[in-house]
């Protein structure tokens, strides 16, 4: 049995059709107010997927809260097996955004370990794993390869930060997003290369503007963060939620 059948199969469905949305609640989030308000806008929203830092509590109140699977996010293996006893249905390698503005690089080797760490603690759940942007895109795709022949049943990308967006409106999002868009493509390109059919997440950076063009990419879906978690107000982030669901096709065509 594949790992991802062990996922709910609206889940499976949202990646087999290429329309996944994650909403990510932040790998350093541990606030259960926040938390409870993005599951809450999260599930009203339509989202498939929350993800919250892996904190066993969390993973209970967000799924009490939003009705959704829960992915949980770190970059320390050994906080994994609580969160999946405490009802996780996957767990995530990452994202590093939170870490680079304290200096702390992730490299290919470091991440290529946790991510064997991760599979050896948990050999039956599905495990997403981010591709650090600072790496060129030629490397980011090796490491995607690597990270898949090292136990990695799904591969994030993410950009967000190193974007410097010039312009206001459409365009600046657009600008945004370019980074995370970039390895999205590159990434799935090469993994289809090497003929591997591993789903892409594209995240950071992201807007209703900028999901479909993810989609268009090669992502079978997106996670979005910033957009959703940096509101305070819960309805201000439903609709923000539902934006992103309406935004985002049953099926687009992959791009070459």
């Amino acid at each position: 049995m594949s790992r991802f059948d062990r996922l709910s199969s609206q889940l499976q469905a949202a990646l087999a059709e290429r329309r996944l949305l994650k909403v990510i609640a932040g790998l350093t989030n541990f606030d259960a107010s926040s938390v409870q308000r993005i599951s809450r806008a999260a599930g009203l929203g339509g989202a498939d997927l929350i993800d919250v830092a892996c904190d066993p509590e969390l993973v209970r109140l967000a799924a009490a809260e939003s009705g959704l699977p829960i992915c949980v996010s770190a970059v320390d293996p050994e906080l994994f097996p609580a969160a999946v006893a405490a009802g996780a249905a996957l767990v995530e390698i990452g994202n590093y955004d939170a870490f680079y503005p304290l200096g702390r690089i992730f490299d290919a080797p470091e991440v290529l370990a946790i991510t064997r760490r991760t599979r050896e603690l948990l050999p039956d759940v599905v495990l997403s794993v981010t591709v650090p942007h600072v790496l060129p895109l030629d490397q980011q795709e090796q490491l995607a390869i690597d990270l898949i022949q090292a136990g990695a049943d799904i591969i994030q990308t993410e950009g967000g930060t190193s974007a410097k967006p010039l312009s206001a409106g459409s365009l600046g999002l657009i600008e945004k997003a370019a980074p995370t868009l970039a390895a999205s493509h590159a990434i799935s390109s090469a993994l289809r290369a090497a003929d591997l059919a591993n789903p892409v997440l594209c995240a950071s950076g992201l807007s209703a503007v900028t999901a479909p063009m993810a989609i268009a990419s090669g992502a079978a879906g997106v996670g979005v963060g910033s957009a959703v978690n940096r509101l305070q107000d819960e309805l201000a982030m439903l609709a923000v939620v539902r934006g992103l669901r309406e935004s985002l096709p049953r099926m687009v065509a992959v791009a070459p």
